[in-house]
């Protein structure tokens, strides 16, 4: 079974690995087994015949490059985006990112209207994005300028005053439905993974890790991540083509594990993810064009009773070439309470976790560093 890694790295040594891969189209029990084992092993694993048609995911591909592609100028009235400043307390990498909310009711929200005029869900859209997602991080003077705005029921040409007029201009605001879809898609596989991992634990209620994702309230966030690439003089052209080596590269994102449930990973075929499964070695996967990358957050490493690990990752950049991912961190409301169900603790296994809410853990977890192992808190 893999250890979760101590808080800092003290070397760099590299060491490539390849995930074990699931193909959900197998035998049911052979793959409830399959997931187990690779939770337990890795806290990685890549998910084959997955279920998210290939069109979805390459439209919302092309949308995160066409936002990222826009000047800086525009992107950054845009307040989901952010560039190398990661969370609150000082944590700074080589990526610009995106969030958007990824609740059941934001993918209900749009189906729902898709009979309004393509302006007025543009700018649902735009709310949705603000007021269910990280509103927290902006001023009171922007969010007090938003809520004039929603509350004298203004819409998209609006939005100038308070943003500027060209900061719509992209697919990721311009065409919700290509975000609709794509989350509606990666959120059902988190919950089919999320109950086939019930399963292959014995758990009697399948849905028990499911339905908090599930639930209308869930926390569940979307976040795109742009790695531009990092030119190095002493690169040569030879290098262009191949996996980020030690020395060309920089950190993207910085060692840490993931706080919520489960995590759908999906990137270009750009390198850049690495594990890091025992102290001071990190392990370099390679991303597959055909798979979904899933790995176990720390809500799951707490339900689980500790039999499944929250392993930390990182992101790290290439000489060349640029890398953009699509996260989807799938969480429970915030009121729930965060327990490992009866069949996980034994007499030989006794409960490692103190009982806690999401909202709780979340405060915690936006209190501190990126590379602090926040879960110890809760400990027992």
């Amino acid at each position: 079974m893999v250890a979760a890694s101590p808080k800092s790295i003290r070397s760099e040594k590299i060491l490539p690995i390849e995930l074990p891969v699931v193909d959900l189209s197998a035998e049911r029990s052979m793959v409830t087994k399959l997931i187990v084992k690779a939770c337990e092993d890795y806290g990685f694993f890549n998910v084959v015949n997955h279920g998210v048609p290939r069109d979805t995911i390459a439209k919302m591909e092309e949308a995160g490059f066409d936002f990222f592609a826009k000047p800086m100028a525009q992107k950054k009235q845009l307040p989901p985006y952010g560039c190398k400043n990661i969370g609150f307390n000082g944590d700074m990498g080589e990526v610009e990112y995106l969030l958007l909310a990824a609740t059941p009711h934001s993918i209900a929200h749009f189906k729902n209207i898709s009979n309004v005029p393509s302006n007025f869900r543009r700018w649902d859209f735009m709310s949705e994005i603000l007021f269910q997602s990280h509103v927290n991080m902006y001023s009171d003077e922007l969010i007090y300028s938003l809520m004039a705005v929603i509350n004298l029921g203004k819409r998209e040409n609006q939005i100038g005053s308070v943003f500027g007029s060209d900061v719509c201009d992209c697919a990721i605001v311009h065409d919700s439905s290509t975000v609709s879809a794509y989350t509606e898609g990666v959120r059902e596989l988190a919950c089919e993974i999320l109950e086939l991992m019930a399963e292959g634990l014995g758990v009697p209620d399948a849905r028990a890790f499911s339905r908090l994702i599930r639930d209308v309230d869930s926390d569940s966030v979307l976040r795109f991540n742009h790695y531009p690439p990092i030119l190095n003089k002493d690169c040569k052209d030879k290098d262009k083509d191949k996996s980020p080596s030690h020395s060309h590269t920089k950190v993207g994102f910085g060692d840490h594990s993931d706080p919520q449930i489960l995590t759908i990973l999906r990137s270009n075929d750009v390198p850049g993810l690495q594990i890091s499964l025992q102290d001071g070695v990190w392990n370099p996967v390679a991303p597959d064009p055909q798979a979904f990358c899933v790995n176990v957050g720390d809500l799951l490493q707490v339900m689980t009773n500790g039999r499944f690990v929250s392993v930390r990752h990182r992101a790290v950049t290439n000489s060349y070439k640029c890398r953009m991912s699509v996260a989807y961190f799938g969480a429970p409301p915030l009121d729930a309470c965060i327990v490992a169900p009866s069949v996980m603790v034994t007499p030989q296994r006794p409960s490692l976790f103190k009982t806690f809410t999401w909202a709780e853990y979340k405060k915690v977890t936006y209190s501190m560093r990126l590379g602090e192992r926040r879960i110890d808190l809760f400990r027992k």
